[in-house]
């Protein structure tokens, strides 16, 4: 295999010499690190409709941590709104409620769906949770280290690794 490495600036991301080089790329992996200036870079670029023309014609793409958390059209940046009742803004034990977590466009690789990362080692249950009460049309795949999830070309979900995926689906909810 070749390997590629591109760390685009936003102005690279516009560029036809950057789309250039993933003429016939067979697979995009983001890396882990912040989630938030990555989607900022790529955001209605040129860069990202070549990858995604790429994901619909057969390349896999992937992530881990922060590169998981981009696949979404939707995603967690980890910043809270509010504090807790307790004056805490981390992100394991935000209080679940609407307008807890603050979500952003991700990049639209997993459509419907948000993925929050470190899932079950980092306790972040009631972010996902809160998110979903707020979004119920959204999936909330939280995946835990260690641990991927994969789906494949007809949509089905797999699990894969020594922890779990867990799902949360508020979909049809009254």
């Amino acid at each position: 295999a070749q390997v590629v490495v591109l760390n685009l600036s936003r102005a690279e991301a516009v560029d036809s010499g950057s789309v250039a080089r993933l003429a016939g790329v067979t697979g995009i992996w983001f890396t882990g690190g912040d989630q938030v200036p990555l989607a900022r870079v790529l955001q209605d670029t040129p860069v990202l409709r070549a990858m995604r023309r790429r994901y619909r014609e057969g390349a896999v793409v992937g992530g881990t941590s922060a590169g998981a958390a981009i696949m979404g059209d939707s995603m967690l940046t980890g910043n809270q709104r509010r504090p807790d009742s307790l004056g805490y803004y981390g992100d394991e034990f935000p209080e679940i409620a609407r307008g807890t977590i603050e979500v952003v466009p991700g990049l639209g690789f997993l459509p419907g769906t948000i993925v929050d990362q470190h899932f079950v080692r980092r306790e972040r249950h009631n972010r996902l949770l809160a998110v979903i009460l707020e979004r119920p049309t959204l999936l909330g795949a939280g995946i835990d280290e260690g641990t991927a999830l994969e789906v494949g070309p007809d949509g089905r979900w797999r699990v894969l690794g020594r922890s779990a995926v867990v799902v949360y689906d508020a979909r049809r909810a009254g």
